[in-house]
C-alpha cells in the first residue's frame, strides 16, 4: 500500500534549522520520482526539491546551499530526509511529499500522484 507520511515541521526564527522526514511506504525497490513541494498562502505551489531513482536530484534555485535531501531505506519503505538551513520568512509554507512510480520527467514540474498530508514551517523574522 503507498502511503506518505510526513514529520518535523514546526516554528522557528529567522536562520534557524528544521528537519523534515518523509516515509514513503511502498517505494523501496522501484523506479520513482519523489521529493518536496510547498505551498505558502495566496501563492502557487512550488518544487523545492526531487530526486530521481537514478540518482539524480534537482533543486530549486531559492533553496540551493540551504536545504539538502537525503534518504534511507527499510524494507519496502523510503524516508526522505529535508535539512533545512539559514530559513528565511519566505520560507514560510506548507510542505508536502510527493513521490510517483517513474522518472523526474520534467523536473520540478513533474506532476506526481501520491501525496502526503502536508506540515507547516514557520520562520518569523
Amino acid at each position: 500500500q503507498v502511503q506518505l507520511v510526513e514529520s518535523g515541521g514546526g516554528s522557528v526564527q529567522d536562520g534557524g534549522s528544521l528537519r523534515l522526514a518523509c516515509e514513503a511506504s511502498g517505494f523501496g525497490y522501484s523506479s520513482y520520482c519523489m521529493g518536496w513541494f510547498r505551498q505558502a498562502p495566496g501563492k502557487e505551489r512550488e518544487g523545492v526539491v526531487l530526486i530521481d531513482s537514478d540518482g539524480s536530484t534537482t533543486y530549486a534555485d531559492s533553496v540551493k546551499g540551504r536545504f539538502t535531501l537525503s534518504q534511507d531505506i527499510a524494507k519496502n519503505i523510503r524516508t526522505l530526509y529535508l535539512e533545512m538551513n539559514s530559513l528565511k520568512p519566505e520560507d514560510t509554507a506548507m510542505y508536502y511529499c510527493a513521490a510517483d512510480f517513474f522518472h523526474c520527467l520534467d523536473g520540478l514540474g513533474t506532476i506526481l500522484g501520491y501525496w502526503g498530508q502536508g506540515t507547516q514551517v514557520t520562520v518569523s523574522s
